[in-house]
């Protein structure tokens, strides 16, 4: 017998590639999440809010920083399903997964400029990784789509 297909729709969101000035990514540990998982900054669009402030928002928010800029915006949403249990403990069960618009950035702070340790904390930890080591880091469900990231902005490594 088939599985049912799931008609939930996908979360509209946005993500982040902070690249420093080595060309090295910021990702975080997760809080909620245990073992070692990291990721890239995301979160949700906010109604009314167009992707591109989102993203500097969810900068703002995750990484503490505004001191960056868009470089890239990945033509394309990129999507991912959740596993069937998490999908229905999270945002209520309203979403499948995540459907993401993916903004490259180049971060022109210091280290000292990043407080994850703002008022509604996301990660418990964070540092910087090579492009190469993304896919290996985050958790298994998230790996294809972090592969089509590294795709798209690949030529932005290089400061």
């Amino acid at each position: 017998m088939a599985a049912a297909e799931d008609l939930r729709p996908f979360r509209p969101c946005v993500g982040i590639m902070l690249f420093n000035g080595d060309g090295k990514v910021f990702v975080g540990a997760r809080i909620d999440i245990d073992g070692d998982h990291w990721q890239m900054p995301q979160g949700g669009i906010d109604e009314g809010e167009g992707p591109r402030y989102a993203a500097l928002r969810e900068l703002a928010e995750e990484v503490g920083t505004k001191k960056a800029k868009i470089v890239a915006e990945c033509d394309h949403w990129i999507s991912y399903t959740l596993p069937g249990d998490l999908s229905r403990r999270a945002w209520e069960g309203r979403y499948q997964g995540q459907t993401q618009r993916w903004f490259a950035m180049r971060f022109d702070g210091s280290d000292d400029d990043i407080r994850i340790d703002g008022p509604h904390p996301e990660f418990k930890a964070w540092r910087w990784a090579d492009v190469d080591e993304l896919v290996e880091l985050t958790v298994p469900f998230k790996q294809a789509s972090y592969r089509e990231v590294i795709s798209a902005f690949r030529h932005l490594v290089k400061p």
